[in-house]
């Protein structure tokens, strides 16, 4: 599987292209929100995710369908390791509490309860000091 990271505009391209699963030019288009991009700047972007390896066609005469060929939960994870590694050190813990502590979810709940909900205006205290990277 590649790794390579993918631009926002390219990624935005592969949500519509996992979502659809195969699809011609017009199709990805029209899934779009308005305003859409360029023709050209999405069949450029198709033409970079093919030499990345992300993205193959089948050619129909003169009309591709466009298909994935790393899957959504491939890149998830490898894009959510490199994450992990970058900002957590490869530490879960750290990342469950950044969670905890950002969201004002409280880890001692028990599974499926809700946390209560805070206004807008009630940010949780968050004490860095709980966190080995900050």
């Amino acid at each position: 599987m590649t790794t390579q990271k993918l631009t926002k505009a390219e990624e935005e391209l592969m949500l519509v292209l996992w979502r659809l699963e195969r699809a011609f030019l017009k199709d990805i288009l029209d899934s779009y929100p308005e305003p859409r991009p360029n023709v050209s700047t999405i069949a450029t972007l198709l033409r970079v995710l093919e030499r990345k390896g992300f993205v193959a066609h089948r050619a129909y005469s003169k009309v591709f369908e466009y298909y994935p060929l790393v899957q959504r939960r491939q890149y998830v994870r490898a894009y959510f390791s490199d994450f992990l590694r970058k900002y957590f050190d490869d530490n879960y813990e750290d990342l469950i509490r950044f969670i905890s502590l950002e969201s004002g979810m409280d880890l001692r709940s028990p599974v499926g309860e809700k946390p209560a909900v805070k206004h807008e205006h009630e940010k949780p205290e968050v004490d860095d000091s709980q966190l080995s990277l900050f």
